[in-house]
């Protein structure tokens, strides 16, 4: 099949011809390999034991005699390659040499990672819509709304309804069962991928956990994505103790199948929540883990809401790398829910835009929390939308305005 490009091509290129070393991090599967072999001349695949061994008896040696710009594969199963990476990368800094991938995050958060300073890190993630339909030099929606505010909203041509917006989510934005898989066998690779996440990919991770009970913490965080669910809830869902349960989440996150949106917070707000709100990263992984599809969620108007509020969210983080304007995503509550805005995206220069996302056609009222925020934010407040399924954009107030969905993949 023919490479389907993708929006961080053009960036992997530019990096390149700029630093020694890149990083891709991203979920297994998500396309992470075949879009960095593209840039690479020797390929490396620590995922196979024979290549592996090498690098295990000798990483140092083993480096040396790649031809460069070289792509290692899977690091995360010979970590000490990274080592290697940074003993070479000393003692030789010119650009292009290394690219480097793999499917867990835990040892390049670590303070104590070799390549801090010296390696650049890019997190990549599932097929967005603009990707998908064949549109990856589109300019990031963040980066439009920043510069136009609402004005640069527009009706989408021929945009889904509620239903074709499901189905766009669940179909998932992993490149296999998206554009090399039958509809009918989309489910099906789905719910392959949570069993390997689940009795493979943990257990390399970090061996010993049981897989029963991983499952069923999986389950109840995928069911409660983009809500705010006590931790021993979920430890109770899979019987388990907080202490182990709070290890799940971590493990996951690590895995990077699960986001912890970080709470946003100012001075000039009071009682806000500061913990994180869960997501799935791809919430198709709903329908691998318990079987959800278009019509049971046109069923549970709670549930729908969440896996539209992730899916948005997903939208939006893969577009982070390219925006222009250094765009970081947060959320915002007030305690006992009194004040809550889905996302709030914040800019340079403390500038913030405020997201929401709706199901039916927003009203004034429903930009009630985005309105305080804009008077509580002064000229710091940039735009605020909110993001429905249906086909018109129009203003809620002013620097607000509802638009649809689509408009993530139309704007710009």
């Amino acid at each position: 099949m023919p490479y389907h490009p993708r929006r961080i091509d053009s960036l992997l290129r530019d990096l390149l011809e700029d630093f020694p070393a890149i990083v891709i991090t991203g979920p297994r599967a998500v396309g992470k390999t075949t879009t960095a072999a593209r840039l690479a001349r020797s390929t490396v695949r620590l995922d196979r034991k024979v290549e592996a061994e090498a690098f295990r008896a000798d990483a140092d040696s083993a480096l040396a005699r790649q031809v460069e710009p070289v792509l290692l594969d899977e690091w995360q199963v010979v970590p000490e390659v990274l080592g290697a990476v940074k003993r070479s990368v000393d003692q030789d800094p010119r650009p292009g040499r290394f690219l480097i991938t793999g499917s867990v995050r835990a040892s390049l958060s670590a303070e104590t990672w070799p390549g801090t300073g010296r390696v650049q890190i890019v997190p990549m993630f599932g097929l967005t819509v603009a990707e998908s339909q064949g549109r990856p030099g589109k300019q990031p929606f963040l980066d439009v709304v920043a510069a136009k505010g609402t004005e640069a909203l527009n009706d989408p041509a021929d945009p889904p309804d509620l239903a074709g917006y499901l189905d766009i989510a669940l179909a998932s934005g992993y490149p296999e069962p998206l554009l090399l898989r039958p509809a009918r066998s989309g489910a099906r690779w789905l719910e392959s991928y949570v069993e390997q996440l689940i009795t493979r990919d943990a257990p390399e991770l970090e061996p010993g956990r049981d897989p029963d009970r991983l499952r069923r913490y999986f389950e109840a965080l995928a069911l409660n994505t983009a809500g705010f669910v006590e931790q021993a809830t979920l430890a109770e869902a899979a019987g388990v103790n907080r202490r182990t349960a709070v290890a799940y989440e971590q493990l996951l996150r690590n895995l990077l199948v699960v986001h912890a949106l970080p709470a946003w917070t100012t001075n000039r707000l009071k009682r806000l929540v500061r913990g994180p709100k869960r997501h799935l990263t791809d919430v198709a992984l709903l329908a691998g883990a318990v079987g959800v599809d278009t019509l049971a969620l046109l069923r549970d108007g709670v549930l729908l809401g969440r896996v539209l509020e992730t899916f948005v969210l997903a939208q939006l983080r893969a577009e982070l790398p390219l925006c222009r304007t250094r765009s970081r995503l947060y959320h915002l509550r007030q305690e006992q829910g009194r004040r809550e805005v889905d996302i709030v995206v914040e800019l340079g220069g403390q500038r913030i835009i405020g997201i929401e996302v709706k199901t039916g056609a927003p009203t004034p009222a429903d930009a009630r929390h985005l309105t305080w925020l804009r008077d509580e934010c002064g000229d710091r407040f940039l735009a605020g939308v909110i993001l429905y399924a249906g086909p018109y954009t129009y203003e809620l107030g002013d620097r607000i305005a509802a638009a649809p969905i689509a408009a993530l993949w139309a704007a710009g």
